[in-house]
């Protein structure tokens, strides 16, 4: 089960250019959106946040946005905009849920265990990183457990079998290759074969029987 984190917010009321200034004052821009509430700009502790979006599972994480005092409202991190060129985070945007109502979001693949084509001398190839997965908000896990102990050279491990956690609910083609096991690559050397002829003596003439 997600924990819930809580966020302090201020509503925010310059948008565009002006948010520069929110960068020298340690704030981020970001927005809350739902049904119910519209769409609000707000603003963040960039700090805080930075620390939070470090989380590999931040998709899925259950949060309670306070906004300037008021009563918190349940929110998910629905996307994070960054800076193409340094990847610095530019913007937030949080979705207001209900706790009552099913959300899909993506959650990343924690791969444990060796598998047996490893200890082999195998090569595992993570095809996929992360998967769709669908629940109650309370429900959705922080990352999705793959167990590879049991893989031999030659086997793969599709979406269809993984076991999601209870009142969770994978999407995707049940035949998507999630991770495989192959034999290592062997280079082969081919041997080059040097043929030694006895140089040519310049005006030598056969000898006639």
């Amino acid at each position: 089960m997600t924990e819930t984190t809580e966020i302090q917010a201020q509503a925010r009321e310059r948008i565009g250019k002006a948010n520069r200034a929110l960068a020298r004052q340690g704030k981020l821009p970001a927005v809350v959106y739902g049904t119910d509430i519209g769409s609000i700009p707000i603003q963040v502790d960039r700090h805080e946040f930075e620390k939070i979006a470090a989380h590999e599972g931040v998709g899925a994480m259950l949060f309670k946005l306070k906004i300037d005092g008021h009563k918190p409202i349940n929110v998910m991190v629905k996307d994070i905009s960054r800076d193409p060129t340094y990847g610095t985070i530019q913007h937030v945007d949080f979705w207001a849920i209900k706790m009552s109502q099913s959300v899909t979001t993506l959650v990343p693949i924690d791969f444990v265990g060796v598998s047996a084509g490893e200890k082999a001398g195998g090569v595992l190839l993570h095809e996929l990183r992360e998967v769709h997965v669908e629940g109650l908000p309370a429900h959705l896990p922080e990352h999705i457990e793959v167990d590879v102990s049991d893989l031999e050279v030659g086997m793969s491990l599709h979406l269809r079998d993984i076991v999601p956690p209870e009142g969770v609910t994978i999407h995707g083609d049940p035949d998507t290759i999630v991770c495989s096991v192959t034999a290592p690559t062997k280079a082969v050397e081919e041997e080059v074969v040097s043929v030694e002829t006895e140089p040519e003596v310049i005006g030598e003439k056969e000898q006639e029987e």
